[in-house]
């Protein structure tokens, strides 16, 4: 199990939590249909079942995709001992549970193409996931799991704008590099929000909601809330993976890091990642 995967997944939850907006989350609430087909592409640990919950969305069918066997293992022995804790009815079957009203199940396959035999689902969730997949890929597959006047929710959807404090004098250097590394990879867009927002906006349907949802990671009282601080330790490593091998190399790489490394450690250093969460409504309904 990858179990690195799995902590920097769930460290960056509550992250997540603070950043969702909750005006779209909202609107997603009151646009749905008793009863619900949802489906989520790269769905991780399963953590937008309880969120989905939360929000008062308790029957239906949820079937999440992840291409990592390792995620898919644990959201399927996790999410239903958190439920179950959480004083929720849960019945487990071999490939996922039933929680309430709702029937969930977590599958592992390649979320662009575990849908193709859908085509009537009421909700499509994407969350952090746009940036990693080919946008017109990701439409096409939006557009035919959704029924007329089905909903894409996708929250979290990278802009492509990122801050470390305090400043560092390589600080435009570094992170240009790294947004440009990103944007070599094939299929990668680190500008995908505003891309999905222009795309949805010039769409037949209608663009329901968007809001601002930035990842803010900051100590509090010295010390950074729960796991947090891991999910900054894998931020810098991903910084480090994209760029150590950069042709040219990025001047003072080495400086930058060492100098966010040390102010991790000493609960001095913030982050910021600006992201879009958009709801869009195909047309035909």
């Amino acid at each position: 199990m990858d179990h690195a995967a799995i902590r920097y997944l769930e460290a960056k939850r509550s992250i997540d939590d603070r950043a969702m907006a909750d005006e779209v989350l909202a609107t997603v609430r009151r646009s749905l249909p008793p009863d619900p087909t949802i489906l989520e592409a790269g769905c991780g640990t399963g953590t937008m079942v309880p969120r989905l919950l939360e929000l008062g969305i308790t029957d239906g069918t949820y079937r999440g995709v992840d291409r990592d066997e390792t995620v898919i293992a644990f959201a399927r022995d996790d999410r239903p001992k958190e439920l179950r804790n959480g004083g929720r009815q849960v019945d487990v079957s071999p490939r996922g549970f039933r929680v309430d009203d709702m029937a969930v199940s977590f599958v592992v396959g390649d979320a662009l193409d575990a849908f193709a035999d859908v085509s009537d689902a009421d909700l499509f969730v994407a969350a952090s996931f746009a940036d990693l997949v080919p946008i017109p890929a990701l439409l096409d597959t939006i557009t035919t799991a959704l029924r007329p006047g089905g909903l894409a929710y996708l929250p979290l959807t990278f802009d492509g704008e990122t801050v470390f404090q305090p400043d560092h004098p390589a600080d435009e250097q570094v992170i240009d590099a790294y947004h440009q590394a990103i944007d070599a990879r094939p299929g990668r867009d680190a500008r995908a929000g505003r891309h999905l927002l222009h795309e949805f906006q010039d769409s037949p349907g209608e663009l329901l909601a968007v809001a601002s949802s930035d990842w803010i990671v900051r100590p509090r009282d010295g010390v950074y809330p729960t796991d947090e601080a891991y999910f900054l330790t894998r931020i810098l490593d991903f910084v480090e993976s994209s760029l150590s091998n950069a042709s040219p190399p990025v001047p003072d790489l080495a400086d930058w890091l060492e100098v966010r490394r040390s102010q991790l450690a000493a609960s001095e250093l913030t982050y910021v990642a600006h992201n879009y969460d958009l709801l869009y409504r195909t047309a035909g309904d």
